[in-house]
């Protein structure tokens, strides 16, 4: 889904980011006659953009870091993330996490909560190129002068409520390099059918998304791609537990070093999960110095999403599993997972992706007493589903035509889906990064992934 989003003067209001309280003696790097930081930072930031089907997002979010003696800089001692924001068609997402290294020594506690009520949630089915997305209708219906197409887009959306709460525990098992990972993991989706008031509000007769026309969601429902057990959601309560190899040389900004992670999920029906199901996750991340001091890093990341068994419900599979500070980013496509394609098209049992990534830092700075950098990173990301849902039809014979006409239009499996682009980081103090960029579908089938999309976000993808 394209976002248009409108931010001025983004980067100058990061660049005045409230400095709190902080001693008044700071010292600096020789190598790179950096700051030291010390104490409370803090990174304000507004949250402001555009969708055709939500509406405008209004809001905004909050970095806290503590640097304390500056001891661990450019680690944090403790870190808080707050954002909230709506959208003019009733949409909201809330979030607020907290990491914390010294409470229990020895062992570092992260925990978030997180809320999205989504009224146009993604829904383009199972399978990547196995399910079609019609972009010709798609784009006759935001053609503006056309008055005999309606706005098609509404067909691929759901309305979804998804509240999230973890709490992970990381300890050293060797040498502060390989760790060990345990969490609890809640989770609550409740989704269905999209509210035709609320995605038709503010158009004209001629371009509102009629009654007649069913979405996909409705149709996977009829042909039986979709239980009546999952089709609304449920609960998901599920234990976590993992190992971590991490060498990087920070946190924030890494220019050196593997990141390494292997997870076990577990959400059996005695936890309490209404529909249960066991999954596995291997993400390996490399961070290679090309010019020293941040100048130039080649960095990549590989990625396993796999279920054990077949009964993985479709509302939890397209998130990248994380632990630690990090907290789960739904959407197979979109900016934390794959950059360029629409957010939730790539959706199966087992899915594989990619990211790879040339950063170049090319300024240093400081300014008010802040560590101030601008970096530009070419991209490329990819994904594709390994292992695919059964998607024999199920359903009722009155529905057969349209779903044989529907899978005709499909390929016979998935493919990889390729996108690549370009991005501009600003950095203050190594952690508090804001994100501009932009990335497109490449190759044969690039029109079934979208028309491409612009971000801005924080931090880095990885």
């Amino acid at each position: 889904m394209k976002r248009i989003v409108i931010l001025a003067l983004l980067l100058c209001f990061g660049a005045v980011a409230v400095q709190a309280k902080e001693k008044k003696s700071q010292t600096t790097t020789e190598s790179k006659k950096e700051i030291v930081k010390k104490g409370y930072n803090f990174g304000p930031l507004p949250a402001v953009a555009f969708d055709a089907d939500k509406g405008f997002q209004l809001g905004a979010l909050l970095n806290i870091y503590d640097f304390g003696d500056g001891s661990t800089y450019p680690n944090t001692r403790q870190q808080w993330y707050i954002e909230g924001s709506f959208f003019t068609k009733g949409s909201q997402q809330y979030i607020v996490s907290y990491d914390n290294r010294f409470l229990i020594p020895g062992v570092r506690w992260s925990s978030a909560l997180t809320i999205y009520n989504d009224k146009a949630m993604d829904f383009y089915g199972f399978n990547g190129y196995m399910s079609y997305f019609d972009h010709e209708k798609v784009a006759a219906g935001k053609d503006k002068s056309n008055q005999n197409m309606y706005i098609y887009t509404p067909k691929y959306r759901i309305n979804r409520l998804a509240i999230l709460f973890k709490s992970d525990f990381v300890g050293n098992i060797w040498k502060n390099k390989l760790f060990w990972e345990a969490g609890y993991h809640f989770s609550y989706f409740k989704q269905g059918t999209i509210n035709r008031e609320k995605i038709n509000k503010n158009k004209a007769d001629y371009k509102m998304f009629p009654d007649t026309e069913k979405t996909l969601y409705e149709q996977y429902r009829e042909w039986g791609l979709i239980s009546d057990s999952e089709a609304d959601g449920g609960l998901n309560s599920t234990i976590r537990a993992g190992l971590l190899f991490d060498t990087r040389d920070k946190e924030g900004a890494p220019s050196r070093g593997i990141w390494a992670e292997a997870h076990l999920i577990l959400a059996p029906k005695w936890l309490g999960t209404t529909n249960p199901y066991y999954r596995y996750s291997v993400t390996f991340r490399h961070y290679i110095p090309v010019v020293k001091n941040d100048i130039l890093t080649i960095a990549y990341r590989l990625n396993y999403e796999g279920s054990i068994g077949s009964n993985s419900p479709y509302y939890v599979n397209p998130y990248l599993t994380t632990m630690g500070p990090q907290y789960d980013r739904d959407g197979m496509g979109g900016y934390r997972t794959v950059r360029g394609i629409m957010r939730n098209r790539v959706n199966g049992l087992d899915m594989a992706s990619y990211n790879a990534e040339i950063r170049w830092r090319f300024v240093n700075f400081t300014l008010w007493k802040q560590n101030i950098a601008f970096g530009l990173n070419l991209f490329s990301d990819g994904t594709y589903v390994t292992r695919g849902y059964d998607m024999t039809f199920k359903g009722e014979d009155k529905y057969r035509a349209e779903y044989e006409e529907y899978m005709a239009k499909g390929q016979p499996k998935d493919l990889p889906h390729i996108t690549a682009g370009l991005g501009l980081r600003f950095i203050m103090n190594q952690n508090f990064i804001v994100a501009f960029e932009y990335g497109m579908p490449v190759g044969k089938y690039r029109k079934q992934d979208g028309k491409g999309a612009f971000y801005i976000n924080t931090g880095y993808l990885f």
